[in-house]
Order: C-alpha cells, then sequence, then structure tokens
C-alpha cells in the first residue's frame, strides 16, 4: 500500500513528479497545473493561494523513488 505522504492530495495517486506550493503542500505537478488553471485556491484548504508558483520537491521525489526500487 502506497503511503499517504506519496500520493497527490488531488489524484490520490503515487507522485512522480512532486512540486511544492505555496501553501505548503506537495502535489503531482500534472494535477495541481490543471487545478491552478481553473483557481488559484490551494486545494487543500480552500484558501487563496499567495502564488500560483510550484517549486520542485527534489527530497521527497527522491525519496518515492527509493520506496519504489524497494518493493
Amino acid at each position: 500500500e502506497v503511503p499517504d505522504e506519496y500520493t497527490c492530495p488531488i489524484t490520490h495517486e503515487l507522485m512522480t513528479d512532486p512540486v511544492l506550493a505555496t501553501d505548503g503542500h506537495t502535489y503531482e505537478r500534472t494535477a495541481i497545473e490543471r487545478w491552478l488553471q481553473r483557481r488559484a485556491t490551494s486545494p487543500k484548504s480552500g484558501l487563496a493561494l499567495e502564488s500560483t508558483m510550484l517549486f520542485p520537491n527534489h527530497i521527497l521525489r527522491r525519496i518515492i523513488l527509493e520506496w519504489k526500487e524497494m518493493r
């Protein structure tokens, strides 16, 4: 079973390209980009985002890759 912290809060699937949004949460890049095309709010809280900039979450990506290799 996939740990919750490895899954995207939007798609509920294992992330392959996790990015950090300005709400402090990590999402799958394609899912949050689609979300932000329609609205500038946090998928987790519903509050307005300070910015729609996304930042690669390199650490989580490496952890997920290591977890997948161990399976």
